[in-house]
């Protein structure tokens, strides 16, 4: 019976814990995923009870002025385009999906309405954050600036 060299025997050793090292970056990458899912689905639920309920709207929503309908309707919004988010953050749709989404969305009034409203919250998000990129892309579409389309995808 051949003894294995010590050297044939710490490559194999490392070539297994390289493997594992992969396995764990997978496993760490899909409970990201799980992770952000479930954080959402609890947004979610939030915004649904809000919209059902309108003491509850005006106490989620952070916008002044706005009547029943109105509010209900620019939280739906929000919650559609937290979802068209997630969606692609999850790596369910690509990033000409999200746009051409986005696109169709910001052709609705009420979401133009909803974009003008929070405007100033945006303006808040951390410079390079997804949300932050994604939120110039649109002023982008409902500016119809779309030559300027490609300048959030840039990270800096």
């Amino acid at each position: 019976m051949d003894v294995p060299r010590q050297e044939d025997w710490i490559g194999s050793l490392a070539g297994a814990l390289g493997a594992i090292a992969l396995g764990l970056a997978d496993a760490a990458t899909e409970l990201r995923r799980a992770n952000l899912i479930r954080t959402q689905s609890l947004f979610m639920e939030q915004l649904d009870r809000a919209i059902d309920d309108p003491v509850l709207a005006a106490a989620l929503s952070t916008l002044d002025g706005l009547d029943e309908e109105r509010r209900r309707q620019l939280l739906f919004i929000n919650r559609h385009y937290g979802l068209l988010l997630l969606t692609y953050q999850i790596g369910a749709i690509d990033r000409g999906e999200l746009l051409g989404s986005l696109k169709i969305l910001s052709r609705n009034r009420i979401f133009r309405h909803y974009w003008q409203a929070t405007a100033d919250q945006r303006g808040d998000l951390p410079e390079h954050s997804l949300e932050a990129r994604i939120g110039r892309a649109l002023d982008a579409i409902v500016d119809e600036r779309l030559d300027d389309l490609e300048e959030w995808w840039v990270v800096g």
